[in-house]
């Protein structure tokens, strides 16, 4: 009986995975409405005559020197934000092949985290109301612009803090917190997802700094909740079994290199 049990919240766990991938909502997370408040931990955005607004610019400018080089490439490919894409571009990190099909629990996890962390940032971009690098200076970026536009608002959405940034260190911090021993690489391939998004042109700087603060301070709290806890030991063993016997990903080397390469401009 348990283990009919266990296939049945797995496959439960992928439908409703494989659900919001397609739907890009996210599952109900850890935290009640109005428990926290981010915009009390990050710092306001960089206006006009701060320096900070006026480094932002400067490394905008600097990288688009990287347009059409491999690392502008993963950048691109960093775009995709679905769970399917993050699943990929932790792998190597990792050290095995995630999908949403083999680590359910571990997806339903991040998804759920994810919905915590991403609500702090939306609001944070509300209060703060940070215009994007390319509407302020002139230069290419790696994705449509159309992918950027609020519909609902009728305007382009806001880039402090930087939303992906905030998804993609969420993924780093909850899987590096259940493998500790891959911690380091965990950690570097967030730093880099963040940096993907300044390197793109969407974002300043100061925003994808902004986002991985946002994620921090969120999952401070996040992870104190005992329906977290719960969740997180299900998919540290899912893990475990999959690195025990799962597939290894590809083209981790030249993955590694990119990690490797310098982004940030010297001034």
């Amino acid at each position: 009986m348990k283990v009919r049990l266990s296939i049945a919240a797995a496959v439960t766990a992928t439908v409703l995975i494989t659900a919001s991938a397609v739907s890009n909502e996210r599952p109900k997370g850890y935290l009640a409405a109005d428990e926290f408040d981010v915009t009390h931990i990050v710092e306001p955005a960089p206006r006009p005559g701060d320096p900070r607004y006026e480094t932002d610019r400067k490394i905008f400018k600097a990288t688009r020197k990287l347009v059409d080089t491999p690392r502008w490439k993963l950048a691109t490919e960093d775009a995709d934000y679905s769970v399917p894409a993050l699943a990929r571009d932790f792998s190597c990190a990792v050290g095995v092949k995630l999908t949403p099909q083999n680590a359910p629990k571990l997806m339903m996890l991040i998804e759920r985290a994810g919905a915590d962390t991403s609500a702090q940032s939306s609001k944070a971009k509300a209060v703060y109301q940070r215009h994007r690098p390319f509407t302020i200076d002139k230069g290419r970026i790696c994705q449509p612009e159309s992918e950027l536009y609020d519909e609902k608002k009728h305007r382009m959405s806001y880039d402090y803090p930087s939303g992906h940034t905030t998804w993609g260190w969420t993924w780093a911090l909850v899987l590096s917190s259940i493998a500790p021993d891959r911690a380091q690489q965990i950690l570097e391939r967030g730093r880099a997802y963040g940096d993907s998004r300044f390197v793109c042109g969407a974002h300043n700087e100061s925003a994808v700094e902004a986002g991985m603060l946002s994620a921090t301070a969120t999952m401070a709290l996040v992870q104190t909740k005992p329906e977290y806890q719960a969740d997180r030991e299900a998919a540290k063993a899912e893990l475990d079994a999959l690195r025990h016997s799962g597939e290894q990903p590809t083209a981790c080397e030249a993955e590694a290199l990119l990690l490797n390469q310098r982004v940030m401009p010297r001034f």
